[in-house]
This record gives structure tokens, sequence and C-alpha cells, in this order.
């Protein structure tokens, strides 16, 4: 699915005639490397920090899942839910495009309105967050009375293929990266669930005694073990690639999922084979964000002689070119 106009095989082109050097060559290079991945049998683990569903990466990311360009996916709990907000509430989301020349007192007034703001983008709190959370309390409630638990993002699945939300969709659905996934029922991993709007919700739920207890929801320690039984799985037959957008714990926590197979099972797996991040994030000392990806050799997470990438630059911009160009290959 692209926009009416151009294919994205025209995109690829275009990325090959023009993007020679420095930051665009390894755009081109990653990118290249991700098709290579594919066809010599790997599967491409894709992890999202930072704020992409609010940034709407959704247009392109969603088809990425749809073709099976992506076979799991690490998101902070912030992008798992900004994505369903912006499926219900679009409409009401206000841009700022001069945010950098905001004063105090214009942050005070977008408050004052309802806006919380991300960069450009003022994020709706009743249409939005208040929305989703009356579904969400309902799911909630409802494990708990059946002793029944789930994960974070099965229960976003559960309201999405529910189709309770169908009537309130205020952007194409093929844009909801989420809504892909869950058509998919692709495997997810949401790592720090609890430092998300969603997450601060259910303690409030359970502080105000609309919940009993925090019996029904599943968090980080068993993602982890779920990650390591699907990653022990999958690598019998694929080797697999790590595609990073941003720093912290979205790529943290996955990419240690090798070291702890290894070390603490003692089980026998292949590394991570490709590596690639898109960070703004410069090389610095003792950051995670700004590690070269020699780095993780030490640590026993990625294959020495496996391709690996770097791109300093904004993952707004760079990863649906990356993208277009996957899905013309």
């Amino acid at each position: 699915m692209t926009t009416p106009g151009y294919t994205h095989a025209h995109i690829k082109a275009f990325l090959q005639h023009n993007y020679r050097h420095f930051n665009a060559a390894s755009v081109v290079d990653a990118a290249q490397g991700w098709v290579d991945h594919l066809k010599s049998g790997g599967k491409m683990f894709f992890t999202m920090a930072g704020a992409m569903s609010t940034a709407e990466l959704g247009v392109s990311l969603a088809e990425m899942i749809r073709q099976d360009k992506i076979a799991a996916i690490t998101c902070t709990g912030a992008n798992l839910e900004e994505d369903v907000y912006n499926l219900v509430a679009h409409n009401h989301y206000q841009r700022v495009p001069h945010y950098r020349s905001l004063s105090t007192d214009d942050e005070v007034a977008l408050y004052d309105k309802g806006f919380n703001r991300v960069t450009d983008t003022c994020i709706p709190e009743d249409q939005a967050l208040r929305v989703i959370e009356g579904h969400m309390h309902e799911l909630w409630s409802t494990a708990e009375k059946e002793g029944r638990r789930f994960f974070p993002h099965e229960f976003f699945y559960k309201l999405l293929l529910s189709k309770k939300l169908e009537k309130d969709y205020q952007i194409d659905p093929a844009h909801s990266w989420l809504l892909a996934a869950a058509q998919k029922n692709l495997p997810i991993f949401v790592p720090g669930w609890e430092d998300s709007t969603n997450g601060n919700m259910f303690v409030g739920a359970v502080m105000s005694g609309v919940l009993k207890g925090y019996s029904a929801m599943r968090v980080g320690l068993e993602y982890m073990q779920v990650l390591a039984e699907w990653y022990t799985e999958t690598q019998q037959k694929n080797h697999i690639g790590f595609f990073q957008i941003g720093g912290g714990i979205a790529g943290d926590f996955p990419i240690c999922v090798v070291p702890m197979l290894v070390q603490d099972l003692e089980r026998d797996v292949k590394k991570w084979s490709y590596f690639c991040q898109i960070s703004d994030s410069t090389t610095s000392y003792g950051s995670y964000s700004g590690a070269v990806p020699n780095e993780k050799i030490t640590w026993g997470k990625l294959e020495a002689k496996g391709p690996k990438f770097i791109i300093e630059s904004d993952a707004t911009i760079v990863a649906p070119l990356i993208f277009s160009y996957v899905l013309a290959s």
C-alpha cells in the first residue's frame, strides 16, 4: 500500500540513486541488509522507543506487518497505547508546528484545554485517553472476575478485535500498526509497561477499588520468559535480526534475551545475526543508546560477523524510507 502517485519501487530507486554517503548510505545498506536477511530465510525482530505511534509511523509500519516483513515487536507502553489513541481521536489532535517557541504560559494553556503535548502534536485527554480507559476498565475487570491473566498488548488485541471501536475510527484503519499486529496475532513484548498512561490507569483502578489487585495483568518478567521461549523456538529454523528505533528499555530488554538464554539457561542458541539502530543519540560514553554495535559483541548479544548498522538520524524520517525499500524488494 502506497500513496497514489508513487510506488515503493520508485522510493527504492530514489534511495539507491541519491543516498550514497554517510548516514544516507547507511540507510540504503541497512535496508538492503534487511532484504538480504529475509531472502536468506531470516526473521526480523523490531523494537520501537520514542513516540513513534504519535508520529504516525503506523502509516508505513502496518504494511510491513501485513506483508510479514516483521516477525515480532518490542515497544514501550506509550507506543502501544498511542497507536490506538490516534486511531479513535485523530480529528481531535492539535498540531503545534511552532512548538520550539512555546512559552510556559502557552504550555499551561494547552494543559488547561486538556492537551498532552508530544513535540509538535497534542493528544486530547478526553477524546483519547479517557475513552480507551473506559474500555480497558471493562476488560481488566472481566479478566479479574474470571481469574484470568493477560499481557498489556493482549488486552489491546481483545479491544481491537472486538470491533467495539470501529464506529469511532478517525483514520484509515490500514494505518494502525497495532490493528495490523492484532489481526496477525503478532508476538509483542512491552517491558516497563507501568511507565505509560495505561499503566498509570491500571494502578489508579486498583487504588480506587475498581480492581481488587494486580492479578489480571502479566508484565515485564513474564514477558521476558515468553520472549525467551519465542526466541529459542524461532532460532531453530531461522536466524533472527534486530532492527531498533531509539534506545532505552525497548531495545535493551529484548536484545538481552540471547545472553540470558546462553549464560543463565545454558541453551545453545544463535546470536542476533543482523543489527541496525536508528537513533539521534551520537556515540557517547556509558550510553546504551549511543553505544556502537560492536560493544554488544562483548555482551554475547551479536554475531561477530553479522551485518551491523548505525543510522544517526530522525527515525520519523528514515524508518518509512527503509520500510518502503524493503516492501519494494
